[in-house]
């Protein structure tokens, strides 16, 4: 297939950024991701630290343990454990595994950026040369669930909605996370009064994810079972408003119960405002808004999630005066990319690091600029379309 020029550009500019992330582990990979190294360099990696911990460095089968399963939907975990099985063993296997998911992330990495091309051509730069984007590409596994999140979006804008809705149950069964995005699907539904669609859109997203589910529930149940479990019992985590509000010396009671009643009236009030708007807003536009909520009242904020949000962000973007939003929005994730690594030196014997106090800090600031950028969004689909070159609206196009 003959590249245009676009995505000739995108492709080069999303090597150099998938490159300065690897330069980025490069003193990680030299000390075999010791600690605190790993923290004070800002370098650390799940990928090498769950080879040893979740046995893949003996090829033992993802789910086979009660207690020590990969947290990780199946395809996540097939691909952890694929991935051990090409790893040679040596005294260099971290690396060798470390190099060859890297390899993979980087090249989902370019697909992702090429789709978000074609979704929004006057922007799509925005992703790759994101410092939190760039930052974060090598932590976990996450481009996997992100790629066929972002296709999903790509197909739903050309109405081709058996392709998006295959797209989908693979990124739900990847990390789940994109299950989010049916609420503004199921907006976009109605809005155009397709009941009809909505109803083949969830039974085919929804049940590819059920038949991609059913033999790890059934072969290795308990292994296959951790992944929501420990989702469900836990408690205020790294990067969580109530894991900061804790640090200020706000205990709340019950989380679960306000994460889910919060989330809810989010959503509730979300769909509101998207059902009463004069036009139908774009799929991003819209899917921006559930996931940052989503993020923003949950138990946990990995500071590879970025990878989540910022395709969303980038192509939900139509007016200029929004970019300012993005990059705050943006700084504060670079912030948070910093604070989290620094914070959590301080549990492993360096003698210096960024006191709680100051990281909870951070992870407020870093809800509140995600707050603003949503907002932000919001707002601009109660705005005219911009005309001209400003941008161009590629869900219009074929």
């Amino acid at each position: 297939m003959k590249l245009n020029f676009t995505s000739k550009l995108v492709i080069i500019l999303t090597i150099f950024a998938a490159l300065f992330s690897f330069a980025k582990s490069d003193h990680c990979y030299n000390t075999n991701w010791a600690t605190p190294d790993a923290y004070t360099h800002v370098c650390y990696s799940d990928l090498s630290a769950l080879y040893g911990a979740r046995n893949l460095i003996d090829h033992s089968w993802p789910y086979t343990s009660a207690t020590n399963s990969v947290e990780y939907p199946p395809i996540t975990g097939v691909v952890m454990w694929a991935t051990s099985m090409l790893t040679p063993h040596s005294s260099h296997e971290y690396q060798y595994y470390f190099l060859i998911n890297a390899f993979l992330l980087a090249l989902l990495f370019i697909g992702t950026a090429l789709f978000i091309a074609k979704i929004n051509p006057k922007k799509w730069y925005l992703f790759s040369v994101t410092p939190a984007v760039i930052a974060s590409l090598y932590i976990n596994w996450d481009m996997w669930a992100v790629i066929t999140a972002v296709a999903s979006i790509y197909y739903f804008d050309r109405k081709r909605f058996g392709w998006s809705a295959i797209y989908l149950g693979v990124s739900i069964a990847t990390k789940f996370f994109p299950i989010v995005l049916l609420a503004p699907m199921a907006i976009i539904f109605y809005r155009r009064r397709d009941f009809a669609g909505a109803i083949r859109y969830v039974i085919t997203s929804l049940g590819l994810w059920i038949l991609i589910n059913i033999p790890f529930a059934i072969s290795t149940p308990t292994g296959w079972w951790r992944f929501f479990k420990l989702n469900g019992e836990r408690g205020a985590d790294y990067g969580s408003i109530w894991y900061s509000l804790r640090i200020l010396g706000w205990t709340i009671p019950s989380i679960n119960i306000y994460t889910v009643l919060l989330f809810l009236i989010g959503m509730i009030v979300a769909a509101y405002f998207f059902l009463h708007s004069k036009e139908i807003p774009t799929l991003a536009q819209i899917a921006i808004i559930f996931v940052m909520i989503f993020t923003i009242v949950g138990k946990v904020y990995s500071p590879q999630y970025v990878l989540w949000l910022a395709p969303l962000g980038v192509i939900a973007l139509q007016h200029q005066k929004d970019r300012s939003a993005f990059w705050i929005w943006q700084g504060s994730e670079l912030l948070y990319h910093l604070a989290i690594w620094e914070y959590l030196a301080k549990f492993t014997g360096t003698h210096f690091g960024l006191p709680a106090t100051w990281y909870a800090v951070v992870g407020l600031v870093r809800i509140a600029a995600s707050a603003y950028f949503a907002l932000r969004i919001a707002i601009s689909t109660r705005a005219p379309a911009p005309q001209g070159d400003e941008f161009l609206l590629s869900a219009v196009e074929s």
